[in-house]
């Protein structure tokens, strides 16, 4: 169940929302000032915030502006009767991701309230270790690590050159896809014609020794007048 919190001191436009809201299946927070509502925004999660501009203790800009300060991804909509363009200006350079003008149709706040969602899904900050996990790549006991620049074969460390690590890269992007000379020195120096040099073979063999040496499992294949693999032994 998605959480919003309305921060509103008109009682009746709070009962007419959170009523209308709850059949909506969202689970409504009210606070009935600007300070509450900061309060609430900050010591809690929610999927959206409601803001009325025109709040006691603190007005919705403020509470906005504080809010940003601390959480950059919650969508944040005003709800205002002062309809001029400067205030909605204000509200928007203040960190709302929309507005709504007073009186308006329930069915547009549900509207806006389900589009803001729906786009700030993503945007949330993702963990350090989930941003690892996603760049990393593993071949049997072998892993590369594209977050930390880290390269390890049965737990052991291995050192590689900044072109070496590209070809390794490369290798683990597309393993057990053959991959020609030219797919490779496209990939890995960038570009697309033939250098007239054996740089491909002279770096894979670079390669290899750094990781296939220690190992009994050979993993870097030649396909004779095709190219190169990373993949099992058959």
């Amino acid at each position: 169940m998605k959480k919003i919190l309305l921060v509103e001191d008109e009682a009746h436009v709070v009962s007419f929302i959170k009523k209308g809201l709850s059949e909506e299946g969202f689970e409504v927070s009210v606070a009935f000032d600007g300070k509450t509502g900061l309060q609430l925004a900050l010591e809690n999660t929610f999927d959206l915030i409601i803001l009325d501009i025109m709040l006691p203790e603190m007005n919705g800009l403020e509470v906005c502006k504080a809010i940003r300060v601390e959480n950059q991804f919650v969508p944040i909509l005003f709800l205002t009767a002062l309809g001029t363009s400067e205030n909605i200006v204000l509200g928007l350079e203040n960190g709302a991701d929309d507005y709504l003008v007073k009186p308006f149709k329930f069915i547009e706040l549900v509207a806006r309230i389900k589009t803001l969602i729906r786009r700030s899904k993503g945007k949330e900050p993702k963990s350090e270790n989930k941003i690892e996990e996603e760049h990393t790549y593993i071949f049997g006991d072998l892993k590369l690590n594209d977050y930390t620049k880290t390269v390890t074969r049965a737990n052991e460390e291995i050192s590689l050159t900044t072109t070496e690590y590209k070809l390794l890269l490369n290798f683990m992007k597309n393993k057990n896809k053959v991959l020609s000379r030219m797919d490779i020195l496209e990939a890995v120096w960038g570009v697309d014609y033939d250098l007239g040099t054996n740089v491909v073979d002279v770096y894979v063999n670079y390669l290899r020794k750094k990781i296939d040496t220690k190992s009994d499992e050979k993993i870097i294949h030649t396909i004779i007048g095709m190219g190169y693999v990373l993949r099992e032994n058959e």
